[in-house]
C-alpha cells in the first residue's frame, strides 16, 4: 500500500463532521510525484500511462505501460453499447497481459488530459478487487513533470504475464433494470457527468444520441468540475460539498453515468476516495436513451 497518500486521504477525511462518509481500506488512493519517485524501483509496482502511442514515445515515466482503453474494455460488446466491463475471465487476461498480478502494486497516472480514461481505469481495477492496491498519480504527468521528475522515451520490455486472480466487486455496478426500478426512489441519488449541452439535451451529437436529455432525477455534475485549472484534484472539503451537492449521503447508493460510462468513473473514484456507496450504471445514456425508459429534457433533474 501507498501508505503516505492513503494517510493523507484518511487523515483529511477524520474531521469530526457529522454522518461524513469514511475511505475504506480496499478503495484506491492519491499518491504524488515525490512519493511516486520513491517507488520506482520497486518489483511489484505495474506503472500504467493512460494515453496516445505518440505522446507515449514522446515521453513517459520510467517503467511505465502505455494503456488504451480498448486493452481493458469488452472485446465484443453488444451494440449499441461501448466502453462496456469484460466479463470476469476476459477482463482478468487483459490485466495478467499488463503485467499485473496477485502482488502487485498499481499506479495509474493521465498523459495530458485524459481524466475521464485515467478515472474509467482506476474504476476498472476497483471492479476487479484491486482498489486497495492501485494509486492515482494526482495530476498525472503534467504534475510529474511540474515536481522535476524525469521522463524518458525508452520503451520497457514486454510485461511479464502476472499470475491474477480477481475478486469482480458486483456492487459497483448497477443495469438499466435496476436504475428503472429506483428512479423514483428518495435513498437513490443518481449523477450525470457529461458536459451540460448533453444532460439538458440540447447536444445529441450529431444525432447519434437518438433521444437526447437525461435519466429523470438525476443531478448534473460535469466530470471536469471535479479538478482544478492544474488538472489536480480539487481539495477534499469541496469534493465532498460537490457530492453534498449532488444529493449524495453515508450510507446511501450514488449512481453515476454518463454516455458511455467512461466520463461517470471521475466521480465513482471521487466518491470510492470519500468513503461513499458509489456505483456506476455502465450501459449509462447510451443503453437508456436506447430502451424505452422515460427521458427528461431542459436543466432540471425531472
Amino acid at each position: 500500500m501507498y501508505v503516505p497518500a492513503r494517510l493523507a486521504v484518511v487523515l483529511s477525511l477524520a474531521v469530526p463532521v457529522l454522518a461524513t462518509a469514511q475511505a475504506t481500506a480496499d478503495a484506491p488512493s492519491l499518491i504524488t510525484a515525490a512519493a511516486l519517485a520513491a517507488e520506482l524501483a520497486s518489483p511489484h509496482l505495474v506503472l500504467l500511462h493512460v494515453g496516445d502511442k505518440e505522446g507515449y514515445a514522446l515521453g513517459h515515466i520510467a517503467g511505465a505501460r502505455l494503456l488504451e482503453l480498448s486493452m481493458i474494455t469488452a472485446a465484443s460488446p453488444a451494440p449499441p453499447l461501448q466502453n462496456e466491463l469484460p466479463a470476469p475471465a476476459e477482463l482478468e487476461a487483459k490485466l495478467e497481459a499488463l503485467g499485473i498480478g496477485d502482488g502487485s502494486r498499481v499506479v495509474v497516472y493521465f498523459a495530458k488530459a485524459e481524466l475521464p480514461q485515467m478515472a474509467r481505469v482506476v474504476f476498472t481495477l476497483d471492479y476487479a478487487g484491486l482498489g486497495g492496491r492501485t494509486s492515482i498519480l494526482d495530476g498525472g504527468l503534467p504534475a510529474w513533470v511540474r515536481a522535476g521528475q524525469a521522463v524518458t522515451d525508452v520503451v520497457p520490455a514486454p510485461a511479464t504475464p502476472g499470475t491474477l486472480t480477481i475478486d469482480p466487486k458486483t456492487s459497483a455496478l448497477v443495469d438499466l433494470a435496476w436504475l428503472r426500478a429506483n428512479t423514483e426512489n428518495a435513498a437513490v441519488h443518481v449523477l450525470d457527468a457529461r458536459p451540460v449541452e448533453s444532460y439538458t439535451g440540447a447536444d445529441d451529437r450529431g444525432g447519434a444520441i437518438k433521444r437526447p436529455g437525461h435519466v429523470p432525477g438525476a443531478v448534473n455534475v460535469p466530470y471536469s468540475t471535479f479538478f482544478r485549472d492544474d488538472l489536480t484534484l480539487k481539495p477534499v472539503d469541496e469534493l465532498r460539498q460537490m457530492l453534498v451537492n449532488a444529493g449524495a449521503k453515508p450510507g446511501e447508493p450514488l449512481i453515476s453515468y454518463c454516455t458511455s460510462g467512461v466520463q461517470a468513473s471521475v466521480p465513482y473514484v471521487v466518491a470510492r476516495l470519500l468513503g461513499y456507496d458509489v456505483k456506476v450504471f455502465d450501459g449509462s445514456y447510451q443503453q437508456w436513451s436506447a430502451s424505452d425508459a422515460p427521458v427528461v429534457t431542459g436543466g432540471t433533474p425531472r
